[in-house]
């Protein structure tokens, strides 16, 4: 059966690093993105969000990022409508911390094993980025931005997994309304917020925020060639 959806179709053009030469103009070369997440990341610390009065429970993503041949893009889930959260949405492999978690990190890259077989020695950890607080369902999100290797032998939690969707990284760069929205209707209801849209597919919620947020952080080291 093939579980990935949505890998066609990806942009012809490669990503940049920008930095300012002495002349205060843009010096352009062509760098390895997760290079670039990498280095942000290690300099900045992630916002957290208060849980001092322990009102929410912790959880973890992990953000799997492809590269093949220098053609970027982001690895999501659709869940089924047998998990207890978030029934059918677009997400990143992820859950809840378990107590025998190390930390926040460890929870992540154990959920992407149980969700999609994907090995922990597999994962370059690029760095963690801000806090999300997902209120509806009550749990703040850690996120974890990480390189995996493409293509790759994912093995399907069938009961947690619908499918895995693979949506090349310059839609959530791209700021017309090409991809992205700020109000959709989701299951006749109207939704306000960011979301982006890929070949039908809907990325919305706290999933969205995460990646808009992630963009925000690194997007003025980047540019398409």
């Amino acid at each position: 059966m093939n579980y990935l959806k949505g890998k066609e179709d990806y942009h012809p053009n490669r990503l940049m690093s920008r930095n300012m030469g002495i002349n205060g103009k843009d010096k352009a070369k062509y760098m390895d993105l997760t290079e670039i997440i990498s280095g942000v990341l290690k300099n900045r610390r992630p916002e957290v969000v208060d849980n001092s009065r322990s009102c929410y429970v912790h959880s973890s993503v992990l953000i799997p990022i492809i590269d093949e041949n220098g053609r970027y893009s982001v690895l999501f889930t659709r869940r089924t409508n047998r998990v207890e959260h978030h029934k059918g949405q677009i997400s990143f492999p992820g859950g809840a911390v378990d107590e025998a978690d190390g930390s926040f990190e460890e929870t992540a890259l154990r959920e992407a094993f149980e969700e999609i077989g994907l090995l922990k020695k597999d994962v370059e950890v690029l760095g963690q980025i801000d806090d999300e607080l997902a209120a509806v369902s009550s749990f703040i999100i850690h996120p974890f931005a990480g390189r995996i290797p493409y293509p790759y032998d994912f093995k399907i939690n069938i009961h947690e997994v619908d499918s895995i969707i693979v949506i090349p990284f310059h839609v959530f760069l791209d700021k017309t309304a090409q991809y992205k929205r700020d109000f959709i209707v989701v299951d006749g209801y109207p939704y306000h917020g960011t979301s982006y849209e890929y070949e039908g597919n809907i990325v919305w919620g706290a999933t969205a925020r995460i990646m808009e947020n992630f963009i925000g952080i690194i997007e003025d080291k980047i540019m398409l060639a």
